[in-house]
């Protein structure tokens, strides 16, 4: 998880420049923000996002990715969805489109 963690930070760090981003918790786990609300979530190895229209279909394209269940009881959060570190290289991209949906 350590480089999963980076690369959160790193994504967090990016955004930062581009809004009112900053790092919370959600569900206990380290969480992107921006003006106190949620848009992402590093859960486990993998970054949750909320997204919306291509951007969301697109997410949820990649290989091993699905739509976020943080019970993991069959009720999944249906805007958002759950990216695998195997494409970290796409999570700055989407999470910009999911700042942009966060109002950013």
């Amino acid at each position: 998880m350590t480089d999963s963690r980076t690369r959160f930070d790193e994504i967090a760090d990016e955004l930062a420049s581009a809004g009112p981003v900053s790092i919370g918790k959600l569900f206990g786990h380290p969480t992107l923000k921006a003006d106190g609300k949620a848009f992402g979530c590093l859960f486990g190895d993998a970054l949750a996002l909320k997204l919306e229209g291509a951007a969301h279909a697109e997410a949820l394209a990649l290989p091993g990715a699905r739509l976020f269940d943080p019970s993991g009881k069959q009720r999944p959060m249906r805007e958002w969805v759950e990216i695998p570190a195997a494409h970290a290289g796409r999570w700055p991209e989407l999470a910009l489109a999911a700042l942009r949906y966060a109002g950013h």
